[in-house]
């Protein structure tokens, strides 16, 4: 984190940047939470750590149109999200100084918490064990059962767009999983079948909206459920239909923008696994369109945005599975 930490005060020094888009600490021990430090406030409560997962893309919609130039740092996943908004135009790239830093896959402290351990006062890690300092004790857990789903199916592994970056990498001994399993699981289901398991976990939904708003492929100004003139925009859900509706539009929308980061999935307060619908819609795009990974550049037009002669026919989009 010192070699971070020196590179931020050298962007300030040398005037390259007036402030800095990274994490702090939260109220507890692990807890990282975005934020801005500027040089002029300098970079009390920064950390850079296991802790850090949040996406932190989306904030430079609003930063950019603020004045000056703005550092991010940006885990290799981060950056093919900032490739999706300069495609987009969403910010101004001329005014980001993109830092890339080198991330181990992020912690989960809720993994920990499910295997009982509560409590929890501090984290620690030492190789590929974590140390957990508890009022009841210390505790250990293995680093690779801790870890976000987001990162054991994280596709972003390197940096594809950065200003400079600092070097290192993710332990040797990680486990990746197949980010398309869970998806075929529900595509072996009977149609019922599916339907009673959305059913069941859309039903939780409080629409509270955090999918939303950290959703960096969600970036309206006005969301069409805020718009009092949609007929939709009722903050709670009124009957069945509208849990279905909110979610399953909200993934058409970011069809074949979805870089599947998992911040939608990562910040629910009700676990609802929201980047299954994500991965379903790239799966289909994959096989009817040809392998593609939004925000690998910021050029390439989309496989929903890019007419060609080989294109599917829609027939066969109407004999696919469903999830």
């Amino acid at each position: 984190m010192q070699e971070i930490i020196e590179k931020i005060n050298e962007l300030f020094e040398n005037g390259t940047v007036n402030r800095v888009l990274a994490w702090k600490t939260g109220e507890f021990d692990y807890e990282r939470t975005p934020a801005v430090f500027t040089k002029e406030d300098g970079l009390d409560g920064f950390s850079y750590d296991s802790f850090c997962a949040a996406n932190l893309a989306k904030y430079l919609i609003l930063e950019t149109k603020k004045e000056g130039k703005i550092a991010i740092l940006a885990k290799p996943c981060d950056t093919y999200n900032l490739n999706l908004l300069i495609k987009e135009h969403r910010i101004d790239r001329e005014k980001v100084f993109i830092l890339g830093v080198p991330c181990r896959c992020k912690i989960d402290v809720e993994k920990i918490r499910a295997k009982g351990i509560k409590g929890i006062k501090s984290i620690k890690e030492e190789g590929d064990t974590l140390i957990i300092d508890t009022i009841y004790g210390e505790k250990t857990c293995p680093r690779q059962e801790a870890i976000q789903d987001k990162c054991l199916a994280c596709q972003g592994r390197t940096h594809v767009v950065f200003d400079e970056k600092i070097e290192g990498g993710e332990p040797a001994n990680v486990e990746k999983i197949d980010r398309m399993a869970e998806v075929e699981k529900l595509e072996a289901m009977t149609p019922q079948e599916r339907f009673d398991f959305w059913r069941s976990e859309l039903s939780k939904c409080i629409r509270c909206n955090a999918c939303r708003n950290v959703c960096p492929a969600c970036t309206c100004t006005t969301c069409v459920f805020d718009n009092p003139a949609s007929g939709v925009s009722s903050k709670a859900n009124t009957d069945t239909f509208e849990e279905n509706m909110f979610h399953i539009i909200r993934a058409f929308h970011v069809a074949g923008r979805c870089t599947d980061c998992g911040e939608c999935s990562r910040v629910c307060p009700q676990h609802i696994p929201l980047h299954l619908l994500n991965r379903k819609f790239i799966k289909e795009i994959n096989e009817l369109y040809g392998t593609y990974q939004s925000g690998e550049d910021a050029q390439s037009k989309g496989p929903l945005t890019n007419f060609t002669q080989e294109d599917a026919e829609p027939s066969i989009v109407y004999t696919k599975g469903r999830v």
